[in-house]
């Protein structure tokens, strides 16, 4: 995507260990997933979806993963500096960025598979109409002051923050760019469905329910 501010790509963070899913969740499939293409089984893993939901606003993609676990058939990039988290992982992407000509990542976690494409085109908008030295646009739960750093636009001019955090052992996402640098877009709570993200079983067996939901409402409409 190409802005006054320079072209976008974007990045999909499957590099996680899964602990408390306790399988690989970027290769958990929920059928009946809204806005993404389906393979020959009837059902997209949270991977692809999440790379083909960033694909449908932007022309290309990347997924940050590990190089001990390269996910096949994606421009992979991998850690610099394994067993980081996903910082280390931003990190990597937006350097890679950087040496392709984009100025900045799009992030997008790999396991929110609720997520869509209108989401990811406010965020956006709303860097395209960032000030200047805005660093991160990310969204952000108007209620409790969650910050999604997972759901997020990066400039690739952040990287020397990166650089230095991780230098000094710092990992939180959160914490990588000054305040001042940052921009939020607030959302309330009946803006949360895209935002639901699947960390352990239990999850999962609730984003089958709100995809059905989902699923539902978009049949109804049409």
């Amino acid at each position: 995507m190409k802005s006054e501010k320079g072209r976008v790509a974007g990045v999909v963070l499957a590099g996680g260990l899964s602990s408390r899913m306790g399988t690989d969740k970027a290769r958990l499939r929920l059928p009946g997933v809204c806005d993404t293409a389906f393979d020959s089984s009837g059902a997209a893993d949270m991977l692809f979806t999440a790379w083909a939901l960033v694909r449908s606003v932007l022309p290309f993609c990347l997924v940050s993963c590990r190089a001990d676990a390269p996910r096949q058939g994606y421009d992979c990039v991998f850690d610099a500096m394994p067993g980081q988290g996903p910082a280390a992982g931003l990190q990597a992407a937006l350097r890679r960025a950087g040496e392709l000509g984009y100025t900045a990542l799009l992030v997008l976690s790999c396991d929110l598979p609720l997520m869509d494409a209108l989401t990811l085109r406010r965020l956006l908008a709303a860097r395209d109409a960032a000030p200047p030295q805005t660093l991160v646009t990310a969204y952000r739960a108007r209620d409790t002051g969650r910050v999604e750093s997972l759901t997020a636009v990066y400039e690739v001019a952040a990287l020397p923050h990166f650089d230095a955090a991780l230098a000094r052992g710092e990992r939180k996402l959160g914490l990588m760019v000054p305040g001042e640098l940052r921009l939020f877009v607030d959302y309330g709570p009946e803006e949360s469905e895209p935002f639901f993200n699947c960390n352990c079983p239990a999850d999962l067996e609730q984003a089958r329910i709100l995809l059905a939901q989902k699923n539902a409402r978009f049949t109804e409409k049409g």
